[in-house]
């Protein structure tokens, strides 16, 4: 009897100890991963949906900040998308949204909430098209001076 008595004790301890240790890890995932708020001037996408021109939120979807939620403060136009941790490399420590601009298309790349640490976007199969038909032409004229630029608009924690 004593040994059931002291297995059940064994075995509600791992449980409230495995709980308590799951627990703290999401809540680390989401202290370490704020909304920022940006005004876009600019129609922009994010995978394969296209988001007008406005004040957007980006946050965390999952608690581990893989997926990123675009949507805007009226809540018409939503879009998620998933990315990956990536340090700050250039010494930049300002709230900001990165896109890839070609031609007249804008495409959401990085999101940076000031940390040392940001989220970029896992780029659509229509950005990945662009960059290589941008690639095969620059290859084919020495003097292409291709249309691919970074855009930086800043942002504001939340």
């Amino acid at each position: 009897m004593s040994k059931r008595i002291l297995k059940s004790l064994s075995m509600l301890t791992l449980v409230v100890g495995l709980a308590l240790a799951a627990g703290v890890n999401s809540a680390n995932g989401q202290s370490n991963s704020h909304a920022v708020t940006a005004e876009v001037p600019f129609d922009f996408i994010v995978g394969n949906k296209t988001l007008a021109a406005g004040r957007y939120i980006v946050s965390s979807a999952t608690s581990d900040g893989q997926s990123v939620r675009v949507f805007n403060r009226e809540g018409k136009s939503a879009a998620f998308r998933l990315s990956t941790q990536v340090p700050e490399k250039g010494g930049k420590r300002n709230a900001r949204l990165v896109f890839h601009r070609y031609g007249q298309q804008y495409f959401l790349a990085e999101v940076w909430s000031g940390d040392s640490w940001g989220r970029q976007l896992t780029a659509c199969s229509h950005e990945r098209n662009l960059r290589r038909e941008l690639a095969s032409n620059a290859s084919k004229s020495d003097s292409a001076t291709g249309s691919y630029q970074l855009v930086e608009v800043v942002a504001m924690v939340r």
